[in-house]
């Protein structure tokens, strides 16, 4: 019995924030975290002495993917109970999530001295130093937690993260199917099982992969837009197209669906409906890289010279790091005459791409046609040290020293061009054509200077 109202009353309430953290779980359980955190809230409010309802606010705004808010509650629960490893462990996963990486580290270590044998303090810091490029000591950490717990399937997921990070891809696939035999229900193992073999080659193994992973998760939209990109680089456009519209049943708002519907229509040569879904994916999504190049293209074929200016204009605004679609930018502004605009994508290709042939030969391009054809030489001779063997290189080098009026060098590139393409028009002709003029060149500066030599000796 309660001794006094006021018992009374607390006692009421302490069951009412009992009931609420139950109803928190059941709602968690079943997926539902934005009224498990509403429920949690209301607890704490009446209870706020309690690291447990703290930890769970913190496990429910993971779910939720706020986890800088959910650190602000995992500290609160160690204000209650500093020594819980459960709760410093869940902060240093947190701090690495929002890329605190020296206070994930610190706090992995707090728990290696209050509990040395607490196996995902070692684990969770495969993570971490990944994160940092460190992968030798995310092997370290690895070994170490091997030492605790050999068969912790998360070590074998994190190490292969780390392994598929640094491009051992067959090593990470190695460590993936581990996970897979020790955990087979492992999130998303058997879609980083076939991203792994994907990109090493092994096409079969990461379909059947993709299915496996398809058949568990079919309404998840990174896995079923990976899955179309995968069909869509394998050429199986029909099957490609069957995912992307799949997404977008699921989700019309999705950008990234309607603009590899466009690459699919695209490639068909279907280019109405390729514009309609670039022009979709923009409209979903203001900011996404990549439609506007797209529809620049299809602009550049029909001659719209202003429509492909204002739409590689808007593309290159949102700072495009891709060096072959900058290129390509770069050529179709130089084709339209807009000389500084090709210069600066050639520029920034070069930033992304510092050795790349073809940004220095599309920059010197732009310069010659500006007249600093002494800026485009320099250009042109970094494109050819690069690829010593490119005629068009070869050729526009002897042209550019042909301007010059240097006329042995001019003469040794275009030699090269015909040694690499002796037959092959357009550069026999033009090559031709060169040479004939350094030889009249050469003849007139000849006659020149003896009719100046006889000039001098007659006065």
């Amino acid at each position: 019995m309660f001794d006094t109202q006021d018992d009374f009353e607390f006692g009421h309430e302490w069951d009412q924030a009992e009931q609420m953290v139950t109803e928190a779980f059941d709602l968690y359980e079943n997926g539902q975290m934005r009224q498990a955190m509403e429920k949690l809230d209301s607890a704490i409010q009446q209870g706020p002495e309690h690291a447990e309802w703290y930890f769970n606010m913190g496990l429910t705004l993971d779910g939720l993917e706020e986890y800088e808010k959910a650190i602000e509650f995992y500290e609160k629960a160690l204000e209650c109970m500093p020594d819980d490893v459960e709760i410093i462990n869940c902060l240093g996963v947190n701090y690495t999530r929002t890329a605190c990486y020296d206070l994930a580290l610190s706090t992995f270590e707090r728990i290696e001295k209050l509990d040395p044998d607490f196996e995902p303090a070692y684990c969770n810091r495969i993570i971490t130093y990944t994160e940092m490029g460190h992968y030798d000591k995310a092997e370290q950490m690895f070994y170490m937690a091997q030492q605790i717990n050999p068969d912790c399937p998360l070590c074998y997921y994190n190490i292969g993260n780390s392994l598929f990070t640094q491009g051992e891809y067959e090593r990470a696939i190695w460590c993936w199917d581990k996970c897979a035999q020790l955990d087979p229900k492992h999130p998303q193992i058997h879609y980083r099982i076939a991203q792994a073999s994907w990109v090493s080659g092994r096409g079969k193994r990461a379909r059947e992969e993709f299915l496996i992973e398809m058949r568990k998760s079919p309404s998840n939209l990174e896995i079923l837009l990976d899955f179309g990109l995968f069909l869509l680089e394998s050429g199986e456009l029909e099957s490609a197209r069957e995912k992307f519209n799949r997404i977008l049943e699921f989700d019309e708002t999705f950008a990234a669906a309607h603009f590899y519907l466009g690459e699919v229509f695209r490639i068909q040569e279907n280019f109405i409906r390729a514009a309609r879904c670039y022009s979709n994916a923009m409209v979903c999504d203001a900011k996404l890289a990549g439609p506007r190049f797209r529809l620049a293209e299809i602009e550049f074929a029909e001659k719209n010279t202003a429509g492909v200016v204002l739409l590689l204009h808007d593309e290159f605004q949102l700072g495009v790091e891709d060096v072959d679609v900058l290129l390509a930018m770069g050529w179709m502004f130089l084709r339209s005459s807009r000389l500084t605009d090709a210069s600066n994508c050639f520029m920034q290709a070069l930033n992304e791409g510092e050795n790349n042939h073809q940004a220095f030969f599309g920059l010197g391009m732009s310069l010659a046609i500006h007249g600093d054809y002494d800026g485009a030489l320099e250009c042109i001779e970094q494109a050819v040290a690069l690829a010593s063997n490119r005629s068009e290189l070869r050729l526009c080098a002897g042209w550019l020293y042909y301007k010059l009026r240097r006329w042995d060098q001019a003469e040794e590139h275009v030699r090269k061009c015909l040694q690499i393409h002796p037959t092959q028009e357009p550069y026999r002709t033009r090559c031709r054509r060169i040479l004939r003029a350094i030889r009249y060149k050469k003849c007139l500066e000849t006659c020149r200077n003896l009719f100046n030599t006889v000039f001098k000796k007659q006065h």
